[in-house]
């Protein structure tokens, strides 16, 4: 398995930063600088717990701490991942600014993220405590649920997103068990795998839009 896994993991970082490198370099408007830095920032944020796992699989050093840390940085990243969506949501689609939108989607991500910084979570021991498991993604979820409802009611507007609220519905489906209760039950770390998935074929819909540019 561990073989399969670390293959499966170094190639979807690989897959996501040269993804976002790509657009970053094509792009011609904001919303293509919007998606290849989302895209980026997923990768380089993963990387920070991929890493320390496949070496984990291969080496005998303890790794607890920089797998803790991993995690944290993780946490972070997929915040302001899902902060950028609402973005490219917006400029994909054309949305005029609503403040009261805006205002909640930044309060959520701020929130989530001084969750994810207390000690209570135990980053640098690696703690999987089922609690702050819970706590530190009520206003994650929040937040993803919110952008999920945008990307549904705007979903006829354009073919290329048109699935992109279930991708981030699915890829909340996955998470959820793993962040809350992986701790206690492992094997439901596998459920990373399909929420992966989910990611690269989130990364694709970004490369099909911005290609037509």
């Amino acid at each position: 398995m561990k073989y399969g896994e670390s293959t499966f993991d170094i190639l979807y970082l690989l897959f996501a930063i040269i993804s976002g490198i790509v657009m970053l370099r094509r792009a011609s408007d904001k919303e293509g600088r919007l998606m290849g830095l989302a895209s980026l920032i997923l990768g380089l944020g993963d990387a920070f717990h991929l890493v320390p796992r496949v070496m984990n699989y291969f080496l005998d050093s303890d790794l607890t701490t920089a797998l803790g840390i991993g995690k944290l940085v993780t946490s972070v990243t997929m915040t302001v991942f899902y902060v950028l969506l609402y973005y490219i949501w917006r400029q994909v689609y054309g949305a005029p600014d609503k403040k009261a939108v805006s205002i909640v989607i930044w309060s959520l991500a701020a929130i989530r993220v001084v969750l994810c910084m207390l000690p209570q979570n135990g980053w640098l021991s690696n703690s999987s405590d089922v609690a702050w498991g819970i706590i530190r993604n009520v206003p994650f979820v929040i937040l993803g649920a919110i952008i999920c409802v945008l990307f549904f009611l705007s979903r006829k507007s354009d073919r290329t997103f048109r699935f992109l609220w279930l991708l981030i519905l699915l890829s909340f489906a996955f998470y959820i068990p793993v962040a809350v209760g992986a701790g206690i039950v492992p094997m439901l770390g596998m459920l990373m795998l399909p929420k992966t998935i989910c990611y690269i074929l989130m990364i694709v819909c970004f490369l099909k839009k911005t290609s037509r540019k």
